[in-house]
């Protein structure tokens, strides 16, 4: 399996693995979604909900592939999608923290870019 589709594979299995606990919650109404763009290598987790007349939606993760890299532009898990995807096999040094300004990037221990 070449390494872009590896990434795929595995991004798509965290964010279900998520979705799926999530979805467990006895007190949860809000609806999931979970969104997997491979032509544009954009997947997301996300929720959506009405309060009354309000619209809600929340991004909980956004990940995306670009220069075979993979690029974690919103993470509001726990945990952390880059410790999930460490645990996986993938290098740190083929992640990148997006939602991190590039500046301060290069104090972490995963890619600038």
């Amino acid at each position: 399996m070449d390494k872009l589709t590896q990434y795929r594979e595995l991004i798509k299995q965290v964010l279900t693995e998520y979705d799926n606990l999530s979805r467990q919650s006895p007190d949860k109404i809000a609806e999931n979604c979970l969104v997997f763009d491979e032509s544009h290598d954009h997947y997301l987790w996300l929720t959506v909900d009405w309060q009354g007349s309000k619209r809600l939606k929340y991004t909980h993760v956004h990940i995306r592939i670009k220069n075979e890299k993979i690029f974690i532009e919103e993470d509001w898990t726990e945990e952390g999608i880059a410790t999930e995807l460490i645990k996986l096999g993938v290098s740190s040094n083929d992640i990148v923290l997006a939602f991190q300004p590039p500046d301060v990037r290069k104090f972490t221990e995963f890619a600038t870019a």
